[in-house]
């Protein structure tokens, strides 16, 4: 159950570490690093909503990456632009606005005080930017640029030391060396010693991403988004544990959610295809990101043995709604690898030449690292931005070159260009497109498709649809393992095979009342038993919950097979985080009508299916019945029936020949009644059974508006089980009587369950022992039948009747799996758009 472990071992650590460090608000004390990207930094009720998440999820001792506030970046390239063109109106105004936008942050969320000393730093920065920009705006560009960062690094700091904890910004600059612009490789030996030098204990670091320098102390950028990059830097620099990427956007999609609005979320991918998808466009992910993730050879043998251990996990999740599981990166198993996704690039140059055939197309692929290449065909695929440079390299060695502008389509997942099906479709979804060729990436990781015109959108979303389409991981979590859960675990195997629906069912969770098995990347279904007795682990509510919370599944479905009244009262909890139920527990369904219409409005409200057919009926369809006949206007007026497999055999079994009690003590021999067969015998069970089946209907009752004929006297009503089983023979004068008298009128005694609503909308319900004619549709049933009697405004003269076993472990197995059947092609239609959260909001 190493999921569930995970999760509470890494918070208690982060308990265990101090907490007597003065001016501390932080939720969490133990090293991990957490980039906010600008649309998160972009106005300050965004900013309010990142000061949030520190709260709640930093340590004192962690680091904050941040990109510059909202369009500042853009505002600085702007200020360069108009300055090559001499625009002197236009710069000063773009200016003011610039230095407005940052006054405007710091005097909006700042106590006077401080914002005072920012406003005056401000203003010293922005003479310095001025001057850059009029005296030599091409010697002093990457500073200009860096401006963006320093201010957003300056102001969180100082709001995190106002509000929540001690806190200090750092200039990368002041620590991380790269070799050049053009690579970004980092110094790691260097940067990590001076990173070291400027950390200061027990103080929230705010670390300026972006921006760095070269070995000549010169500023150097790491490209458009490279504050990603500087994250996963500092990560490796100082061994965190774990990255979090807080963007606009709540985790990585199978296309950018901006122009495919049917992208599913990516929940886990490997750490392959993360980076091959940020090699071929990802807007989430910088090319460079997972680098630093990876084990860098260093120059030191002792340090490169302890980077081969290191393992740290990339997270992707919005700031605009924390509460919602993003994408995790790492390593994983066959469930992850599944995942498929579109990308795609425009602009670029298809370059073709004779070095580029064979071997001698090497030193370019070392020298360029183009998006595709075809060593037999002659070419790479690189950006617009690489063919003065390529041009020039190739003419020192003499050799001619032709460009062609092209785009490029890819599907991309984990080898996926060795699995044919999935190549075979990507082709097909691009016969109209008419692409030049198709290559595969060198990692196996993409097949992309070179195309002579951009790709559209339109393109793009058929292709991601034709690629995508059927693609939703479904987590399958069973809960109680006895008789009827061993039966479903048993038929899992075989449904999973032969049933479409079921074909993107992962079991993942095993729990028995005690014990829980929690396997993310999966349960072998064939071993699931067995696994579950070797593996599995003791656990609590609080820990099933806070894995669920955190579960990476487009979908999870909970099979409630346990008639817990305390796990059932999980239901609530699991439905507000989106999570479906299958259920043959009669506790939820059957509960208070407060707790009912609760349960009812938050399943609704969060788009959750929760199916019970096998609470009442075992696998019979009577909730199917009940529902298509509300769906379809009809309108129930009455339902009745014998709901009871036990109370079936017994009285269908009795006929005086043997005492009742001793008919009793058989049935509880042969498994037929509960332990204490006072809980058949009490009609509890039928009473809630009707209770659930008038809910179904459409009316609001609660279990006490149902009249209960209990047929076990008081005097054996509140004594042991086992002085009520050696006292069992009081029972038979009164069931003797009851049947003499009943035969007398040539009548049968059954118990029955009947609820009617009259014109005048007046409700009665009761379970009783009945006498009925022998010619009574209740009368003659096989033993343990139940027989479910609906009356309507369509079933009025002429009842429709649905009969049946209501008990048995393959009937209720089966029922459950009619139930996720149902419940999967439900889910199959659903549609999940992808807001985009903007600074606006």
């Amino acid at each position: 159950m190493t999921e569930l472990n995970t999760v509470l071992d890494r918070d208690a650590a982060q308990e265990n570490e101090s907490k007597n460090i003065p001016h501390n608000k932080l939720a969490k004390h133990a090293i991990n690093v957490h980039k906010f990207g600008g649309s998160s930094l972009a106005n300050a009720q965004c900013i309010e909503r990142v000061l949030d998440i520190v709260r709640q999820n930093c340590q004192l001792n962690d680091i904050i990456v941040v990109s510059a506030n909202g369009k500042t970046t853009d505002g600085l390239f702007a200020l360069l632009t108009l300055v090559e063109k001499d625009d002197k109106t236009a710069f000063t105004e773009a200016l003011l606005e610039l230095e407005q936008q940052q006054l405007t942050l710091i005097n909006e969320l700042l106590n006077e005080h401080n914002s005072q000393q920012l406003s005056s730093l401000l203003s010293t920065d922005v003479a310095q930017l001025r001057l850059w920009l009029t005296s030599d705006s091409l010697k002093h560009r990457n500073d200009i640029l860096a401006f963006g960062e320093l201010w957003s690094a300056r102001l969180l700091s100082a709001l995190l030391n106002e509000r929540i904890c001690p806190s200090y910004h750092i200039d990368a600059r002041d620590f991380l060396v790269i070799d050049n612009e053009q690579t970004c490789t980092v110094d790691h030996a260097l940067s990590s010693v001076q990173l070291k030098q400027c950390l200061q204990s027990g103080k929230l670091a705010v670390i300026t991403g972006y921006i760095s320098k070269d070995s000549f102390g010169k500023t150097c950028t790491l490209g458009r988004n490279g504050s990603d990059y500087s994250a996963t830097i500092m990560a490796s620099l100082v061994r965190a544990v774990n990255v979090t990427l807080w963007t606009d956007v709540d985790g990585i999609y199978s296309a950018d959610p901006r122009v495919v609005p049917n992208a599913r979320k990516l929940h886990r991918l490997p750490n392959g295809v993360a980076k091959e998808l940020g090699r071929l466009g990802n807007p989430i992910l910088h090319a460079k990101t997972l680098n630093p993730l990876e084990n860098n050879p260093l120059k030191s043998k002792a340090l490169a043995n302890e980077r081969l251990s290191y393992h740290c996990q990339l997270h992707v999740a919005s700031s605009f709604d924390a509460q919602v599981s993003g994408t995790e990166i790492g390593k994983f198993g066959q469930i992850a690898k599944q995942e498929l996704s579109v990308t795609y690039l425009n602009d670029l140059l298809l370059a073709q030449s004779v070095s580029f055939i064979g071997s001698g197309i090497k030193p370019t692929l070392a020298e360029f690292a183009p998006i595709c290449a075809d060593d037999q065909q002659g070419f790479i695929v690189i950006n617009q931005s690489q063919q003065e440079s390529l041009n020039q390299w190739l003419a020192n060695h003499d050799v001619e070159v032709t460009f062609k502008p092209v785009a490029i389509i890819a599907t991309v997942g984990h080898k996926v260009a060795q699995r044919g099906d999935v190549k075979a479709r990507f082709k097909r979804s691009l016969k109209g497109a008419q692409p030049l060729c198709f290559v595969a990436s060198e990692n196996k990781h993409s097949v992309i498709a070179i195309l002579a015109q951009a790709c559209s959108t339109e393109l793009l979303n058929n292709v991601h649809h034709d690629m995508v389409k059927d693609a939703r991981h479904i987590g399958l979590v069973v809960a109680g393992l006895g008789n009827i859960g061993e039966r479903f675990l048993t038929l899992l195997p075989e449904q999973l095979n032969r049933i479409y629906a079921l074909e993107n069912i992962h079991l993942v969770g095993l729990l028995s009342s005690k014990k829980a098995l929690i396997n993310n990347d999966g349960i072998d279904v064939n071993q699931a038993l067995s696994l579950f007795k070797a593996e599995a682990q003791t656990y609590d509510y609080q820990q099933l919950l806070t894995w669920l919370s955190n579960h990476p599944y487009d979908e999870l479905i909970v099979v409630d097979i346990t008639p817990s009244e305390s796990f059932s009262l999980l239901y609530a909890d699991f439905f507000a985080q989106g999570i479906h139920v299958v259920g043959a527990n009669k506790w939820a369904a059957s509960s208070a009508i407060e707790h009912y219409n609760e349960l009812v409005n938050i399943a609704d409200k969060n788009e959750c299916l929760w199916l019970g057919n096998t609470t009442v009926g075992a696998g019979l369809p009577i909730n199917y019945a009940i529902n298509d006949l509300n769906n379809s206007g009809d309108k129930i007026t009455a339902i009745a029936g014998i709901f009871s497999g036990t109370l079936s055999w017994l009285f269908e079994t009795y006929d005086g020949s043997v005492a009742f009690s001793a008919l009793l003590l058989d049935a509880l021999k042969q498994g037929i009644t509960e332990p204490d067969p006072r809980e058949d015998l009490s009609g509890r069970d039928v009473q809630r059974k009707l209770l659930i089946l008038a809910r179904m209907a459409g009316f609001e009752l609660a279990l006490e508006d149902i009249d209960c004929k209990n047929l076990v006297p008081p005097a054996l009503q509140n004594i042991s089980t086992q002085e009520f089983l050696a006292r069992a023979d009081e029972l038979d004068n009164f069931f003797a009587k009851a049947l003499t008298d009943a035969n007398k009128q040539n009548c049968c005694i059954r118990y029955v369950a009947r609820f009617s609503v009259d014109e005048a909308a007046k409700i009665k319900a009761k379970v009783s022992l009945e006498v009925l004619a022998q010619s009574d549709a209740f009368a003659n049933l096989i033993p343990c039948d139940n027989i479910f009697q609906i009356s309507s405004h369509w079933y009025q003269e002429n009842p429709l009747i649905i009969r049946g076993p209501g008990a048995g472990r393959d009937v209720t197995a089966g029922g459950l799996h009619s139930d996720l059947v149902n419940l999967c092609q439900q889910l199959a239609h659903k549609q999940n758009q992808v807001k985009i959260k903007g600074i606006n909001e």
